[in-house]
């Protein structure tokens, strides 16, 4: 037989942006119930920051968030900031360090920043019902009703906390939209973001020198990183390329300046002072040795350099700061941190994250058209997002 419960909200997914507005709503004395299909809360949160939960950016800023509405995530994350969440993180004892570019970490493990909103939720009450799929959805008469299990619930507002198709392997799906697209929502194509980049063609070469890292500014467009970018045996990878990965599109390049420190005409400056000396010797000073040689091998520099003219040494100098590679594509959803696109930030409030054409409906987290760059940025809108939703709901 199949038991009826109502709720004043229901909270479909158990990752940071739903256990924060669980939390949150529960906590001002709503009953909530937080339902997930996996077998445990917070199982993207696990794996994240290399098991450590890069949890926060202490630079998170709107400008470091791609939507197709820029403006969108200013509310939230101007009421809920990366220091509301560090309180948190520390009036629950959970040791943490800076990392380079503002990143946040726990000095222990990503399970602490899990059991830090497990233990909120019980305070707030919060009924969390794991490892059953969702059989249904409906609403009629300004309830909600879901069955899941032998069970059913029901409640004045929904929230979407499902988040995006990205890591499949930890059980992601396009739920999300499919759920908003049925409720009338439109959705921004998703797409991979924070994604290693793949070469094909005569750029495969490149291929041979993976596990080589080196500090570089990628550019995208106009949108450009200072980090280290890596080669892999299928192309393109490190933080410099994630990033720019979420601003690439298929068919352009990416451009990569492999001597950021370099100013114009340094080349020209080497081959008088030391014309004896060889591109893939100039560029060993700076690049790993196999990178060194690849590039000097590329560049058709032979021999020592006072025997190239200054016009071809330059020439050479302005293609390192600005290589052009092609990309074929990417490693897809299974290899993409986050989802780019989602449900449009046209169809919901900026403050409270509700649909604006379906009352008690809400989205919040990866499953809204708002991708932070890496480094914390995703975390902080999960935050945010679910604190504000749980405000209201």
């Amino acid at each position: 037989m199949t038991t009826h419960t109502t709720y004043d909200t229901i909270i479909l997914g158990a990752g940071a942006a739903g256990l924060m507005c669980a939390f949150t709503a529960g906590q001002r004395g709503r009953r909530v119930l937080l339902l997930d299909h996996a077998e445990a809360i917070g199982k993207k949160i696990l794996i994240s920051g290399g098991g450590r939960c890069n949890f926060t950016n202490v630079h998170t800023a709107a400008d470091r968030y791609i939507s197709a509405n820029p403006h969108f995530a200013k509310s939230a994350l101007g009421r809920y900031t990366a220091q509301d969440f560090l309180a948190l993180v520390e009036a629950h004892g959970i040791a943490w360090h800076e990392k380079t570019l503002g990143q946040l970490f726990c000095d222990g493990s990503a399970k602490q920043i899990v059991a830090l909103l497990q233990d909120e939720c019980d305070k707030g009450g919060v009924e969390i019902a794991l490892g059953e799929a969702i059989r249904d959805i409906d609403h009629a008469d300004g309830q909600y009703r879901v069955s899941f299990g032998d069970r059913t619930a029901s409640a004045p507002s929904l929230v979407i906390a499902t988040g995006g198709p990205s890591i499949p392997q930890m059980g992601a799906t396009g739920f999300a939209y499919d759920l908003a697209r049925r409720f009338g929502l439109k959705v921004v194509e998703p797409r991979p973001a924070l994604v290693p980049l793949t070469l094909g063609g005569d750029e495969t070469l490149f291929r041979s020198l993976s596990g080589v890292a080196a500090e570089v500014v990628a550019r995208a467009g106009k949108t450009k990183f200072r980090e280290a970018a890596l080669f892999t045996h299928k192309g393109l990878s490190g933080p410099a390329i994630l990033q720019v990965s979420s601003y690439w599109r298929h068919g352009e390049p990416v451009g990569i300046d492999f001597l950021p420190e370099l100013k114009p005409g340094w080349l020209v400056g080497v081959k008088h002072t030391r014309p004896r000396v060889s591109l893939a010797s100039v560029l060993s000073n700076h690049l790993p040795g196999r990178l060194a040689e690849t590039l000097a091998d590329r560049l058709g520099i032979e021999g020592e350099l006072g025997a190239a003219t200054d016009k071809a040494v330059d020439a050479a100098a302005r293609q390192l700061a600005d290589w052009r590679f092609s990309p074929n594509g990417t490693e897809g959803f299974a290899k993409a941190e986050v989802t780019a696109g989602g449900i449009s930030t046209a169809e919901l409030s900026s403050q409270t994250m509700e649909a604006r054409k379906v009352p008690g409906l809400y989205a919040i987290g990866e499953a809204v058209d708002v991708t932070g760059w890496l480094g914390g940025y995703n975390f902080q809108w999960a935050w945010a997002s679910g604190w504000a939703a749980g405000q209201v709901v």
